[in-house]
């Protein structure tokens, strides 16, 4: 069984306390690694060698020299690609299909990408009248925030773990990455190319362990971090929200999502179906971006639902490193509890499912996984609770609409505002309605196309 340590000034090293927990592989609910449990000292620790270095060699570093840094550490993830793949499958359960083409090539994409944008940011000046004439230049200059803390998490362990470090290290700054207590296998390797490729010791430092009264509480109250970086539930980036709030502290999240997909009659049935079962059930549902609840023109809604449905019993669960393997597990055998709590709850409200609701029969070692049914309702009421709250499992409600104004009250009939998908070959209704939808990003005819220079 591996042992994980946490990595600090460059060095792995285990917990002063000496605690320890295990890691399980979600696939078939057997122990996966023993990692150490980090506290006040190991936190204490990477905070002062974070510091250290952004006084040092980090901090005095030219910017050329620090993206061409952020260009090895990418290429350094590619030379051990396999490596990462599965250590990053046996973490999550999920196919290596999926991570050979989203997980891993994003994860290391994101420190060239962050590189060159920062690279190219441009600075203020501006001339400005006095009155003895002589005038005067006002001018803005970027500096590193200081010391960030990171906490990431367990569904796109590496991907998203890089999308914050990679935008940090480019600007400048020291990290601590408090990783999944799920999911540290990445991030730990990830150590490993950051000595390989030559990072300062101190500029990427990772403590593992949980959240309250762990390394995750102790991170992101410590005085001396000068940012939060979270991604995770939103009652626990309200937490460390209010913790932040004594330091005065710039934080970063990305929270929750109950993400609507609004399908018009006119869409093109093949891509809004394809489009709709990867927003729908990629990575088992677990996604912040994905889609659960799906508003459909009522023309083509009987059609859309047994397109969907054909879909999703297409869909095969299996070992990761099997090819014909297209959905993995969920993270945990809590996480499973929690899905299929809201499988028998979406009956209790009358929901009428149209496949899936339970747990699928699989051959040992899986059948000791944490997996459920991919699964579809309709005929939910909108303020059912398996309508308004985040399952983050493979499933969705499926609901008629029958004009373009109803649908957009629908889709903004929530709490959250992350993310919606539009299918329609009408351009202008798709700038209309995208312009209406509440949501951060709005996608067209489209699922998961992310250009990273944008908010």
């Amino acid at each position: 069984m591996q042992e994980i340590k946490h990595f600090i000034n460059g060095e792995y090293t285990g917990s002063v306390s000496g605690r320890t927990f295990q890691t399980v592989n979600p696939a078939t609910g057997e122990a996966l690694a023993t990692v150490h449990e980090g506290g006040k000292a190991e936190v204490d620790h990477a905070v002062a060698s974070a510091r250290a270095a952004l006084k040092g060699e980090w901090g005095r570093m030219a910017v050329a020299d620090r993206m061409a840094l952020l260009h090895k550490v990418a290429d350094g993830i590619n030379a051990r690609f396999e490596e990462f793949l599965e250590a990053e499958c046996l973490d999550t359960g999920k196919p290596a299909t999926l991570a050979r083409h989203i997980d891993i090539p994003r994860g290391a994409a994101n420190f060239k990408i962050f590189a060159d944008l920062v690279k190219n940011v441009a600075t203020e000046s501006f001339h400005l009248d006095t009155p003895d004439g002589a005038g005067a230049l006002n001018y803005a200059t970027r500096k590193p925030k200081g010391v960030i803390a990171v906490v990431s998490p367990w569904n796109l362990p590496l991907l998203l773990m890089t999308w914050k470090v990679g935008p940090a290290l480019a600007c400048g700054n020291a990290v601590i990455v408090k990783p999944s207590e799920e999911t540290p296998r990445t991030t730990s390797l990830l150590g490993e190319v950051m000595n390989e490729v030559g990072i300062p010791k101190g500029v990427f430092n990772v403590v593992n362990g949980f959240g309250p009264e762990s390394a995750g509480e102790y991170l992101t109250c410590h005085p001396d971090i000068d940012g939060i970086t979270f991604t995770g539930e939103t009652r626990t980036g309200a937490a460390i929200l209010r913790g932040s709030a004594e330091h005065i502290r710039h934080v970063s999240f990305e929270l929750g999502g109950k993400n609507p997909a609004i399908v018009f009659a006119d869409a093109d049935l093949d891509k809004a179906v394809e489009g709709t079962m990867r927003s729908v059930f990629a990575n088992c549902g677990q996604v912040c971006l994905g889609t659960e609840r799906v508003y459909v023109e009522r023309p083509i809604f009987d059609e859309f639902v047994q397109r969907l449905k054909e879909g999703a019993e297409s869909l095969t669960m299996g070992a990761w490193n099997d090819e014909r393997t297209s959905m993995g597990p969920l993270i945990s055998k809590e996480h499973q509890e929690k899905v299929l709590s809201y499988y028998q709850k979406a009956v209790e409200e009358g929901a009428n499912v149209v496949t899936g609701g339970g747990v699928p029969d699989l051959p040992a070692p899986l059948n000791g996984g944490y997996w459920v049914q991919p699964t579809i309702w309709t005929g939910l009421a909108e303020d059912s609770s398996t309508v308004k709250e985040e399952i983050f499992g493979p499933c969705c409600h499926v609901c008629p609409f029958d004009s373009e104004e109803e649908v957009v009250a629908l889709a903004n009939d929530t709490r959250y505002g992350l993310a919606a998908a539009i299918w329609t070959e009408n351009l202008t209704r798709a700038h209309r309605v995208a312009d209406q939808v509440e949501a951060g990003i709005v996608w067209v005819n489209s699922w998961f196309l992310r250009d990273l220079r944008t908010p």
